[in-house]
């Protein structure tokens, strides 16, 4: 049986194309509509029969990898497949420490619930437990109880926080910070391919002067993934923390948002914990999560390899 898939604006043009190339025998198998039109599957039972050669050794069955379970697209994934795993992830994507927010401010963007709120408390929680107070802003004006959730844990740690959702609010916020005192400047959910969205989030960076990492949760569909990645990279981000690696099971969407912006891969959040929720990404660990994950059952940790 020959089988084809016919693409037109509408039906009449279609089945004008399958009765050009398949003939008048032809018969409809599915037909759906689109977004440019119709999509239809004809298919002509051929005048002889078929005849299907078995496999033969030259062409052995190549099982899935595990690999091939997180849906990691192609273009990457022929990369990936060859050699040490380790040694293929430090080719393809870059790999750096999250900056310290003392140089420059560490600004936190992201889609709305990515975890930026809990990945700022994270952050600060870690400066106060090395000795280094930081400075907290947030730009968000927008989710109710976003300045409460944030008070809340700036409270138990002492630090100052600074509510600012606007370039000359933020301005001042900046004047309050001492001397060689980090900064993390947590921000509302953004959505970038709005405009409005983009521009504001793109004048606080410049207002602040700040290195800008993307907070973007795992999980997500690669392609998905990698628009919103170079989105953000656009608008300023160099850096990518994903988040909720100790639920998701596929990283697929991770690895493509690193390689498309591109974004240099910095931490992992793992988990609601504030004093250990985040750590390290390097080639190693995530060859090794990578590895693991297929026989790893949904909602288990991932501390044991981040």
């Amino acid at each position: 049986m020959r089988v084809k898939l016919f693409q037109s604006a509408t039906m009449a043009e279609a089945m004008v194309q399958i009765r050009a190339e398949l003939g008048a025998d032809a018969i409809i198998l599915e037909q759906r509509r689109t977004r440019h039109g119709v999509e239809v599957t004809a298919a002509l039972e051929p005048d002889e029969p078929l005849l299907i050669q078995p496999l033969t050794s030259a062409a052995p069955f190549a099982p899935p990898g595990p690999l091939d379970f997180h849906n990691i697209p192609q273009e990457l994934l022929g990369s990936l497949a060859r050699g040490p795993l380790e040694h293929n992830l430090a080719e393809a994507l870059s790999f750096t420490a999250l900056p310290g927010g003392r140089e420059r401010p560490l600004l936190l963007c992201g889609p709305p619930g990515a975890g930026k709120t809990l990945t700022t408390a994270k952050l600060a929680t870690r400066m106060v437990l090395a000795g280094i107070p930081p400075l907290v802003i947030t730009t968000d004006g927008q989710r109710a109880g976003a300045v409460e959730q944030l008070a809340s844990f700036t409270r138990v740690l002492s630090v100052t926080l600074a509510v600012a959702p606007t370039q000359a609010m933020l301005a001042k916020a900046l004047t309050h910070r001492s001397p060689g005192q980090p900064v993390l400047i947590d921000t509302a959910g953004c959505d970038p391919f709005n405009a409005e969205h983009a521009r504001h989030l793109h004048q606080l960076v410049i207002q602040a002067g700040a290195d800008m990492a993307l907070v973007m949760p795992a999980g997500l569909d690669a392609a998905e993934a990698g628009d919103l990645a170079r989105a953000f990279a656009a608008l300023g981000a160099r850096y990518l923390l994903p988040t909720r690696l100790d639920a998701a099971r596929r990283l697929g969407s991770v690895l493509m948002a690193a390689k498309a912006g591109p974004l240099a891969l910095t931490e992992a959040g793992i988990g609601p914990e504030v004093a250990d929720g985040l750590q390290a990404i390097t080639p190693e660990a995530l060859a090794a999560r990578l590895l693991a994950a297929p026989n790893r059952a949904a909602g288990t940790t991932g501390k044991d390899v981040f």
